[in-house]
């Protein structure tokens, strides 16, 4: 008989603050921070592409996102005086990027570079040959690389997670590596440029968010910074209620919609909640996917964000009153409603409305199962051949599991097909499913079983552990899951025909590793047996620029790569290159002087 379970319950899972509703809602002025402390990194007009706080996939955007003229190789200087205290290189994230330290205590962090300046450069290269790895994070003393404020570090690109040349630019406090909203130092002091308000969506908050959509109501501007809504009286049958909404800002220094500050909503002139995005780590910013209606967006809508908190969100955006935020409806009069929007600057959008009960408007809804998963607490789903494991702090608003399974006939399948509600749900931590194969392995199979998790246009994949036989692997979302035999090797490109092949005129090698699974776990290229490094930027393509490391006259390439079952493939090629090679050579960010 399937059993559910509930472990434990999280205790003090909330913290409500009770503090002046002036003093609550009010955002920090920019003169609370070191004004001109900081320079613009780059030589060209700042113009932003995107501000602190907008909303991203599973993310609020920590930085600014400064243009770059559609170009690559701007030169990028220190916004202050200090010393780098760390660079990485990585195929998504930040690409190539530099954290510098400054006196007052603070970090700034330029991300997606193209090149570091030549000495860094060197340093960086030798670090990977030792370590034989392209991906490297690597931190400094004060006294290896001081900067002065206005030296070039680097050269702009587009490295990393990125979709085109722009810099990424974040403020840090050292200490706690939290990210502070940079426009509050002074670089868009200009801006009078209010908010703008999109839309309104309503909810009943005594079911799950996840098991309704938002009635959405039409918003219109009334005068330059205020707005009403369309009916300007809101009728509910529900008498517990909450709102978000779909909100952008501009500033004199972007043209297009980025993300707002925070707001507040209020009803008969009395503090609701309150959200602000400042001082956020990205140990915190997954919280994001508790802030907006994630299961509306995921579906094609558009971004809205909760005016109060959900009941699993132990993010950091919200400053409460009470009871989450929520509106609670116990008599049939007009209340007044007011929503402000603020950005950094302490521009104002104010959206004012009625909202009054109708019981008589409730509507029947779905029955739903007695199984539920509720946030704050430890869930265990199980059945006969499949078991889902959800750690307390995984979900953010109460589900029911939606459950069923398929045999299927798939080629290479070791399991049914198990169907575990589906990623328009998020999750805060990944959390454990377990599966029995219905089939008989041979020992040497045993290490080769993959567990794949699908639903729509996402995916993702574990290399299965064996528990008692039953297979056990980790999953960032839900989805339909099925275990697979994976036996085969990952395929590897050629690079030309012929014993010995003549790379003259070549600048580059590169290889474009496949998978039937999509996922190559190494690559690893040795010439003459040594190590050569092959960048692997957005995590596509392999490539080798020609350098030092490949000397003129004939050697031996060996490639090897593997997939996440363990599958491997090695190929070798005899290649040389002549000493008249007419192949351009790699060059190397030239510092320009420094600006001040």
């Amino acid at each position: 008989m399937p059993v559910h379970k509930i472990i434990k319950k999280v205790p003090g899972f909330f913290l409500f603050c009770l503090i002046a509703a002036n003093v609550i809602a009010q955002a920090p002025r920019a003169a609370d921070y070191p004004k001109n402390y900081f320079r613009n990194p780059l030589s060209i007009p700042m113009s932003l592409s995107a501000n602190f706080g907008e909303l991203r996939a599973n993310h609020w955007h920590m930085g600014l996102d400064i243009r770059t003229n559609r170009q690559v190789n701007l030169p990028v200087y220190a916004a202050a005086d200090g010393y780098i205290a760390r660079v990485s290189v990585q195929a998504f994230g930040f690409g190539q990027a530099i954290y510098i330290n400054h006196p007052n205590g603070l970090t700034t962090v330029y991300g997606h570079l193209n090149a570091f300046f030549p000495a860094l450069a060197a340093y960086i290269e030798k670090q990977q040959y030792q370590k034989e790895s392209w991906n490297i994070d690597i931190t400094f003393t004060p006294g290896q690389f001081p900067v002065k404020k206005g030296q070039e570090i680097a050269r702009s690109g587009s490295t990393g997670g990125s979709q085109g040349p722009h810099l990424h630019f974040e403020i840090r406090n050292t200490q706690t590596e939290k990210c502070l909203n940079p426009l509050l130092f002074g670089f868009a002091d200009d801006d009078k440029i209010p908010p703008v308000i999109g839309r309104l969506a309503i909810y009943d908050r005594e079911r799950s968010l996840y098991e309704q959509s938002p009635r959405l109501i039409t918003v219109s501007k009334s005068s330059a910074y205020k707005y009403i809504t369309n009916p300007q009286v809101i009728e509910t049958g529900d008498n517990r209620v909450s709102f978000a909404i779909n909100a952008t800002d501009r500033t004199n220094i972007s043209s297009g919609p980025n993300g707002i500050y925070g707001a507040k909503i209020c009803m008969d002139d009395k503090l609701l909640s309150a959200f602000k995005l400042d001082d956020i780590g990205y140990d915190e910013t997954l919280y994001l996917n508790a802030q907006i209606d994630y299961r509306y967006k995921n579906k094609g809508g558009i971004y809205l964000q909760h005016l109060s908190k959900l009941p699993g969100d132990n993010g950091p955006a919200y400053i409460l009153r009470d009871d989450r935020g929520l509106i609670v409806l116990n008599d049939s009069l007009r209340h007044k409603m007011e929503i402000e929007v603020k950005d950094a600057n302490g521009n104002s959008a104010v959206l004012n409305f009625e909202l009054v009960y109708k019981p008589g408007l409730k509507k029947d809804r779905a029955v739903t199962g007695e199984e539920k998963f509720p946030p704050g607490f430890v869930s265990v789903f199980e059945r006969d051949d499949f078991e889902a494991f959800i750690k307390e702090g995984t979900l953010y608003d109460t589900i029911h599991p939606d459950f069923a399974a398929t045999e299927t006939t798939t080629t290479g399948a070791a399991s049914a097909r198990f169907h575990l509600n589906d990623a328009s749900i998020p999750v805060h931590q990944h959390f454990a499913v377990r599966i029995k194969p219905d089939v008989v392995l041979a020992d040497k199979e045993k290490n080769r079983i993959l567990i794949l998790r699908e639903s729509g246009k996402s995916k993702s994949v574990d290399k299965a552990r064996w528990e008692a036989g039953w297979l056990t692997a980790s999953a960032g979302n839900f989805g339909d899951f099925q275990a697979f035999l994976d036996t085969v090797p990952p395929a590897l490109n050629s690079i030309g025909k012929g014993d010995t092949l003549d790379l003259s005129r070549s600048s580059t090698i590169v290889f474009r590793p496949t998978d039937n699974f999509d996922v190559i776990r190494n690559f690893r290229a040795e010439l003459d047996g040594k190590w050569l490094m092959f960048s692997n930027d957005k995590g596509r393509s392999f490539i080798y620029r020609f350098d030092e490391h490949f000397p003129y006259g004939v050697h031996r390439l060996t490639v090897r790569v593997e997939d996440l079952a363990g599958n491997t493939t090695v190929r070798s090629w005899w290649l040389k290159r002549n000493r008249n090679s007419t192949a351009p050579v790699r060059k190397k960010a030239v510092p320009a002087k420094k600006k001040n």
